[in-house]
């Protein structure tokens, strides 16, 4: 045998494909993460569907602040609106008119 000559040594199945198979097996957990995770192309699409609720949300909110906001300008001492006064009035003293007609109505705990 000569001396500058190495030895050569078959590689196993096994050696061959331990590194392909380490990669694939990276390659499909980050795969699917990108495609199943908080993040990922699902995920986005739940938090999109999210947003959209609470944009609708935020706006049925702000009418309302903007209906509550419009009410209490009506009771500012600068600018009184007499029906305002006379309908909190009438719902705190539980009073009517003696010329209108009141229609009771029965509530919710004695109807049951």
């Amino acid at each position: 045998m000569p001396f500058n000559s190495t030895r050569y040594r078959r590689r196993t199945l096994r050696q061959r494909l331990t590194v392909p198979a380490i990669a694939v097996g990276l390659v499909a957990y980050f795969a699917f993460h990108a495609l199943n995770g908080e993040l990922g192309l699902v995920g986005k699409a739940r938090i999109e569907h999210r947003y959209a609720e609470l944009e609708k949300e935020l706006a049925v909110v702000r009418g309302e602040r903007e209906e509550l906001l419009r009410r209490v300008m009506l009771l500012r001492p600068e600018s009184l609106d007499p029906d305002m006064i006379d309908e909190r009035a009438r719902a705190s003293l539980n009073l009517v008119n003696p010329q209108e007609l009141a229609i009771l109505r029965p509530s919710h705990a004695s109807a049951k």
